[in-house]
């Protein structure tokens, strides 16, 4: 198998998820409450045996079935449950990102305490980096974790956690989270740690904000929140790291789950300009919509393809893979956003209408241009790349 080509199990692979995510997920997003966790929903992900898999992507070493590498199955699994039902690909990759930290270098007793629990949607989990002031830009970071004096001899091993995080996925509703906090080590990224903090912590507090897409994200204050060396994922000061780690598996399939979103656009469009009549025969017959189809399948298409090579790279462990995984989102979701408006413009008013299928996806397209490293930040790791 190349990273261009699906193999007949591959693609009746996806075709199931579609058909899986519109007729079991999709009734139970609709019932959910918009900007808070859907715990019906995570529930039946986890009966299906779909969060496991995105639980259990970021462990080392972790195998699949039939040759297909875990990056690579983890955009095929976003991209075809996106294509149905966004709000369940939502919740399959908030899980995953949550749990990433913890599953690649969570100690035995923190993976046996929540991954388990994650993977049955009993848990919910949550990545906590971004910061008021510090959201791109990650190493920026100012949540401090100071020594506790109580926590022993001269604080070693225990901290407090004091500061704020926002836009914060699953927020306020997770029941722990991966926190990413300065142990002051070093400035920048080398000073940075990352700390399991279950959400019943004393001190910890959070708030839901209202946002233009439909799935869950608040702010969380740390008033001197305690932890301890044992809720420390991987090494002190290594946390930067573990972030990165996280994002690197992660990022290529947020171009998956634009293309999932893209893809249901094109479809839609080429539905409708087959049957909508005007000037005396159909949409697709002007010049003018057949060229504006063509454009979006050629670039939805290419950014499939870019996708999925990322995902393949990934999985080799091939060098430069942050850039391919940079080029792959950027790429994905600037594609999906321009594919979406398209598809608007060509069903006219009628799309804009509260319930149509492309109301809802106009409002999902645009927040995976800003989250897990805008655009603007992509091409910048992709022009640093380009000159390593």
């Amino acid at each position: 198998m190349t990273a261009f080509a699906l193999d007949p199990e591959q693609q009746e692979w996806c075709a199931r998820l579609r058909t899986l995510a519109g007729e079991r997920l999709r009734p139970l997003a609709e019932g959910g409450e918009p900007g808070r966790v859907n715990h019906a929903l995570l529930a039946e992900m986890g009966e299906l045996g779909l969060l496991a898999r995105a639980v259990t992507a970021s462990a080392p070493g972790a195998a699949r079935k039939g040759g297909t590498g875990r990056a690579l199955e983890l955009c095929l699994l976003r991209e075809s449950l996106a294509y149905s039902c966004p709000e369940a690909e939502t919740a399959l990759a908030l899980q995953g990102l949550g749990t990433g930290p913890v599953a690649q270098a969570g100690t035995e007793a923190q993976r046996r305490r929540w991954l388990r629990e994650a993977a049955s949607g009993r848990a919910v989990a949550a990545f906590a980096l971004s910061e008021p002031e510090a959201g791109s830009d990650a190493a920026a970071l100012t949540l401090r974790a100071d020594p506790d004096p109580a926590g022993g001899e001269g604080g070693a091993g225990a901290w407090r956690l004091t500061g704020t995080k926002t836009w914060i996925s699953n927020a306020p509703d997770a029941d722990f989270y991966s926190v990413f906090a300065r142990t002051g080590e070093a400035p920048g990224a080398r000073g940075i740690s990352a700390f399991l903090v279950p959400a019943d912590r004393p001190g910890l507090r959070g708030e839901p904000l209202a946002m233009l897409s439909p799935h869950p994200i608040g702010t969380l204050t740390f008033d001197g929140v305690p932890v301890t060396r044992e809720d420390l994922l991987g090494e002190q000061g290594r946390g930067f790291g573990v972030a990165m780690r996280t994002l690197n598996l992660f990022r290529p399939s947020v171009g998956a789950f634009a293309v999932g979103m893209a893809q249901a656009a094109l479809d839609a469009s080429l539905e409708h300009a087959a049957e909508r009549r005007a000037f005396g025969g159909v949409l697709r017959d002007l010049q003018s919509v057949s060229h504006q189809l063509a454009e979006m399948a050629t670039r939805t298409e290419a950014a499939r393809l870019l996708v999925y090579a990322a995902a393949a790279a990934y999985d080799r462990d091939d060098d430069g893979i942050a850039r391919s995984a940079a080029m792959a989102k950027l790429m994905a979701t600037e594609t999906a956003q321009y594919v979406v408006d398209t598809a608007v413009q060509i069903h006219g008013a009628a799309a804009l209408r509260q319930g149509h299928l492309l109301e809802h996806l106009y409002r999902e397209v645009r927040a995976p241009r800003i989250y897990e490293g805008a655009s603007e930040v992509q091409r910048t790791l992709i022009a640093k790349e380009l000159y390593r």
